[in-house]
């Protein structure tokens, strides 16, 4: 379709960076939702100068660009729905830190687990960590201003971002912010550019805030007798006198599909994690982390509420033992496929107060559909990942799961929340953004997609024009990070 142009972008920056291989075209069509739109070609810069003439040459041709980097997202943020052009980070990676200064200068290709490798020898890590934290690049968490479990004591990307370098979608290059940690030298658009899905801007260099790696940890794997036990500790937890740096929750549903997936593969052993749980159990997933006199501290503190408000808990500061109480969590999501084997998994916000409404909610969504719904997240900041089971062959489970999830999110957004916490909207959410936001917020982001993209370049077809991700069927491919 767009054949001219890509020529003679072939021929500005060589066949070796702009490929139109079946096999590259297939695996850049793609992310995580596995909705499969092949571009025209992809594009592997490396350098300014590849990002500016691509951009460039794509305004004078009318050519959209998809901005990606691993394809973990989950909304179909990084599928290149228009065709034309997908501009794929994955070969320019270099990452470089300062330990005197305490930053990394990193490459949007870098995938966030080797930064922290690398920081780590400095004694320093980057907080945020994502659930594909080994397969995600930097520049899609600061695209989707990605959180993760760590999320509500250091908070998300936005918060360990000090500058931005790239280019306007019309091929002008822009420094937001600098290696500073203060910078109050006109309008913030580098926030504006966090969260922004690569529809604003496209990032070639990022300037991240590292901080010191925690001197010890310990972590409690906790059982209650309910739902509601469960959701009801988390907040008393969280009226102590410190944040943990781990608050996760799991339903009695996910809890009793681990358990289930555990016994089938003879891993319930006397004395491990999954022996302390029984069918029905809830868990909350607490850790302190610090210097070690403060989680000291901190852990008598969790140790006490957890004798007061848990019916069973572990304890412990090794490592490789908090380990295994993590495993707990990990098998709660590829777990659920027992249930059935598709799911819908929306990132939800709602707040603290709200809890146990939306848990009500999420009940009656399965009382109505007869479709599971288990839930399992962050508690510490409200982010309570949803799910809606059902089977793709079965067509009155798909038209029940379609209806379900939009009724999700009107009562997420009536509860106060947000229909995101750190997906983005992408292609999957686009068809509730209009239930999150008034017609005058719709206005102004529009408005500044008009100023900054006049052409409509960058990510067209995502998070304003609703799409519907039930009028396609997904590519049948097993992604890297998947667990099955």
């Amino acid at each position: 379709m767009h054949e001219a142009a890509t020529n003679l972008l072939i021929e500005a920056l060589g066949e070796k960076k702009v490929r139109r291989g079946d096999a590259e075209r297939f695996a850049a069509s793609l992310d995580n939702i596995k909705l499969s739109f092949p571009p025209d070609a992809v594009i592997f810069p490396t350098c300014d100068n590849d990002v500016a003439t691509t951009l460039r040459l794509a305004n004078s041709h009318g050519v959209p660009v998809t901005i990606r980097g691993s394809g973990t997202s989950t909304t179909g943020a990084a599928t290149p729905v228009c065709g034309g052009w997908a501009m794929s980070f994955a070969e320019w990676a270099d990452c470089e830190i300062e330990p005197d200064a305490r930053i990394a200068v990193v490459r949007p290709g870098a995938i966030t687990q080797k930064i922290n490798d690398l920081a780590a020898k400095f004694g320093l890590f980057f907080p945020p960590d994502p659930a594909s934290v080994k397969h995600c690049t930097i520049g899609g968490n600061v695209a989707t201003n990605a959180g993760g479990l760590r999320a509500a004591k250091y908070g998300v990307t936005r918060d360990y971002v000090l500058a931005l370098e790239g280019f306007l979608p019309t091929g002008e290059k822009v420094r937001w912010g600098a290696a500073t940690k203060k910078f109050a030298a006109g309008y913030d658009l580098r926030d504006l550019w966090i969260g922004a899905e690569g529809t604003l801007g496209v990032v070639t260099k990022i300037v991240l805030r590292l901080v010191p790696l925690p001197e010890a940890r310990r972590t409690f794997l906790c059982a209650f007798s309910s739902d509601e036990a469960a959701l009801n500790a988390a907040c008393a937890l969280m009226r102590e006198r410190f944040t943990p740096s781990v608050l996760e929750f799991m339903d009695a549903l996910s809890i009793d599909c681990a358990r289930a997936e555990k016994a089938a593969g003879g891993g319930i052993v006397a004395g491990g994690a999954f022996s302390l749980l029984t069918r029905g159990d809830s868990v909350l997933l607490v850790e302190n982390d610090g210097d070690a006199a403060s989680v000291e501290s901190q852990a008598a503190a969790t140790r006490k509420w957890a004798r007061d408000n848990a019916r069973a808990f572990l304890e412990t500061g090794d490592a490789a033992e908090s380990e295994a109480l993590w495993e707990v969590r990990r098998a709660c999501s590829p777990a659920m496929f027992r249930i059935a084997d598709s799911k819908l998994n929306e990132d939800v916000v709602v707040p603290q107060k709200n809890y146990l409404a939306l848990l009500a909610a999420m009940r009656e969504v399965s009382r109505e559909t007869g479709l599971a719904t288990p839930i399992f997240g962050h508690a510490a900041d409200g982010n309570l990942h949803v799910h809606i089971m059902y089977n793709r062959g079965d067509a009155q489970q798909r038209r029940l799961a379609q209806r379900a999830v939009a009724g999700v999110m009107r009562k997420v957004v009536d509860l106060g929340g947000a229909i995101s916490g750190e997906h983005g909207i992408g292609l999957a959410k686009s068809p509730f953004f209009q239930i999150q936001h008034s017609p005058a917020e719709i206005a102004a982001m529009r408005a500044i997609k008009r100023a900054l993209d006049p052409n409509n370049i960058l990510g067209r077809g995502k998070i304003f024009e609703p799409f519907n991700v039930w009028d396609h069927v997904p590519a049948d491919v097993k992604l890297p990070w998947e667990n099955r």
